[in-house]
């Protein structure tokens, strides 16, 4: 008995019998959802806010923690221009033919006039997201391909052409955003794909809404997929009273795996230290930020190499955002989307995030970061458009020394 499949359907030949597997039952490219998905980024916030997520307030906006709920509290009162953004340091990698999902739960404040909300995959420049404002609850696909963002293809729910969650949908479910909601986007780009916008209720994905993009417009639909996950909580005018937005968990994933091949690229010191440069406190080496012309690229540290031209005991380390002393950044070979200093002296503060140790002159030592992409090291960058920095420092356990390092890493963008 053969079995031929088509995107939402599935023959049984021979016996008369046909066996339908459509909506979301299948990925955004019609593919049955049969693989576990690989994910690229989880958030929640049980102990502590997560520090994955920048944040920006404006006006008398906060974020607070709370402990209870495993939540954010993102609270504003009733001043216009009160404002609290979160939004993931990281950006998130698209590869071509592969369904990318958002799972994103929260509690959006009652309705009111001048109070606008917004949960999803966005960023100033382009995304998909779910707002509660002016125009009701809407579903917005932003863009930038003309040059500058634009809202203009936003759809409201009146209008949304999948379960329209009044009541009368499949479903017979009514929508209340008061509640706690578990928003589902799933996005199948290559540039005019379409985009599937949704909520999970009761173990279920209900459709929403779609993006159809292919054969309908006429350039791609945003400039990108790679982009972060963002909360939002604005007043837009004067508000009647103080609102809070509730940021829950949130996960982003590629459905169908995810193959990482890429070529390695590096950032390197051209010459050694002297051998008086290295003493117990440690010292810079090579460091890496993303350029700012790429800030939404995606770059993985991968491996840190050191080769010692002294006889002593070293330690080496990766530093997360040490303050370096009269950098100079200069671009990285074999991409413009990574800047490296290799002119520090000194450096302070910054969180090691690795750490080994070596003999002297035995060689070249591979600070192995993981095996394939350890997503945690995805250089980031803040709401206030600063990149993180990555730095190979060392530090001699006697004595002084000397030596030369390189950082290498991938660029998925």
């Amino acid at each position: 008995m053969s079995i031929t499949s088509y995107p939402e359907l599935v023959r049984i030949a021979g016996s008369g019998n046909t066996v339908s597997f459509g909506g979301t039952n299948t990925d955004a490219f019609g593919r049955l959802r049969v693989s576990e998905p690989y994910t690229l980024f989880d958030s929640q916030n049980r102990y502590a806010t997560d520090e994955q997520f920048s944040t920006s307030t404006a006006g008398s906006g906060a974020a607070t923690h709370l402990s209870n709920e495993s939540s954010v509290s993102m609270a504003v009162s009733t001043t216009s221009g009160d404002e609290v953004v979160r939004q993931t340091f990281r950006v998130f990698p698209y590869q071509p033919g592969k369904s990318l999902l958002l799972l994103a739960t929260f509690k959006m404040d009652t309705a009111k006039t001048n109070l606008r909300q917004r949960v999803g995959y966005f960023n100033t420049g382009n995304g998909v997201f779910l707002e509660q404002g002016a125009n009701g609850i809407t579903f917005v696909l932003r863009t930038s391909t003309s040059g500058s963002a634009s809202d203009a293809r936003y759809v409201a729910k009146a209008s949304w052409n999948g379960d329209k969650l009044d009541g009368t949908g499949a479903s017979g479910i009514t929508l209340d955003l008061t509640k706690t909601q578990i928003l589902f986007l799933d996005f199948e780009w290559l540039g005019v794909g379409s985009v599937r916008c949704g909520f999970v209720i009761n173990g279920v994905f209900i459709v929403a809404h779609t993006f159809h993009n292919a054969n309908e417009q006429t350039s791609v639909y945003m400039t990108t997929a790679i982009l972060p996950v963002r909360y939002e909580i604005t007043n837009t005018g004067t508000v009647a009273s103080s609102s809070a937005l509730k940021q829950i968990c949130s996960s982003v994933m590629s459905e169908g795996g995810y193959e990482a091949v890429s070529q390695e690229h590096s950032a390197r010191m051209t010459s050694a230290t002297t051998g008086t440069f290295l003493t117990t406190t440690f010292k810079p080496l090579v460091s890496i930020r993303l350029a700012s012309t790429a800030l939404g690229a995606v770059v993985l540290p991968y491996n840190l190499n050191f080769l010692p031209t002294t006889s002593d005991n070293y330690e080496l380390a990766l530093f997360k955002n040490t303050t370096l002393t009269t950098p100079t950044w200069t671009t990285a070979s074999s991409t413009n989307s990574v800047e490296q200093d290799i002119a520090s002296t000194s450096m302070s503060g910054g969180t090691i995030c690795y750490t080994e140790f070596t003999t002297g002159k035995s060689g070249r030592v591979p600070l192995a970061t993981g095996s394939g992409y350890n997503w945690d090291l995805q250089i980031g960058s803040s709401l206030a458009n600063v990149s993180d920095i990555y730095t190979l420092a060392a530090r001699t356990l006697t004595g002084t020394g000397g030596g030369i390092g390189s950082v290498t890493f991938y660029d998925l963008t």
